[in-house]
């Protein structure tokens, strides 16, 4: 109240005292919330500053789920391709095969060679993800964006692996029967006829279109590799570059809850002190009373 007066030492250790208890309030915060800089009122310049690096941090986030939605994407397309060279393989060995075996095994070739060259457009449509289709469909693109804008970013052209388009020049295979790949197909040649003449110029061409999907698929392999490659390595210098965004942003807003607790001792210390301050100068006081008495 303005009607009672302090000594001047009365007042010095209650201001210093009111100013210690306001310290340890903004350090035991500090403890509990770990922050320093909670909101604007703190340090509007850190604040800010922090909310900033946050900010792109968590777009470069948000871009780092979809580079690794693109990585799946390519991975599934890879594992496609990849069958389906394993399928032309098994192909070609049944090409091969033809010009010893018997008339029975060439029928049973003959399916076989039928139903794998079914089963690569079978694979190719399976081979999606997210209904993007990579190796099925030549009009389709992913594109994967590394940053907030759309300056830096990887585009990917599908591929049409269909058996259709990889085997497009089977139909010389007429030779041997006038429709390609039925079950009677290879059964017309006779093994002595396989290694001579028309038929294993056939054979032979058949061999060579399978040859040239083998290497279509291997580049195609080979590209859908690299892109799988690159787009790691950006994913991981976006997590490091997220992580130092993020470190940066800490080292503005964090509290070192080491030195906080310390300072939260020398506070208690200070504020003890205070209050035996205040006491010593209340005694002064005292004394003068008890010369009234």
């Amino acid at each position: 109240m303005s009607d009672i007066t302090l000594t001047a030492s009365a007042r010095n250790s209650l201001l210093s005292l009111t100013n210690t208890a306001s310290l340890m309030s903004r350090t035991q915060s500090r403890l509990t919330s770990g922050m320093k800089v909670a909101s604007a009122i703190d340090d509007a310049v850190a604040y800010f500053q922090s909310k900033g690096l946050d900010d792109r941090a968590g777009d470069f986030t948000n871009r780092k789920e979809e580079i690794d939605q693109g990585i799946s994407s390519l991975k599934g397309a890879l594992n496609g391709a990849t069958t389906v060279d394993t399928i032309l393989k098994q192909m070609k060995g049944i090409v091969k095969s033809v010009a010893t075996a018997d008339k029975q095994t060439r029928i049973a070739l003959s399916q076989q060679f039928t139903d794998l060259a079914k089963q690569i457009s079978s694979v190719v449509q399976d081979t999606s993800y997210q209904g993007l289709h990579l190796i099925d469909n030549s009009s389709a693109k992913l594109t994967v964006y590394f940053n907030e804008g759309t300056s830096a970013s990887l585009s990917v052209k599908a591929q049409n692996l269909k058996q259709s388009v990889l085997i497009t020049t089977l139909a010389a295979a007429s030779a041997i029967q006038s429709k390609a790949m039925t079950v009677a197909g290879f059964s017309v040649i006779s093994a002595a006829k396989a290694s001579t003449g028309g038929a294993a110029a056939t054979l032979a061409k058949l061999s060579a279109v399978l040859d040239k999907s083998i290497s279509k698929i291997r580049s195609v392999s080979a590209q859908l590799g690299g892109n799988v490659t690159f787009l790691q390595t950006r994913m991981d210098f976006t997590s490091n570059y997220v992580n130092t965004m993020q470190e940066g942003s800490g080292k503005l807003t964090l509290a070192d809850l080491n030195t906080e607790g310390a300072n939260l001792v020398a506070l208690q210390t200070r504020q003890q002190i205070g209050v035996q301050s205040l006491s010593i100068a209340g005694q002064q006081q005292q004394s003068i009373l008890s010369l009234l008495r």
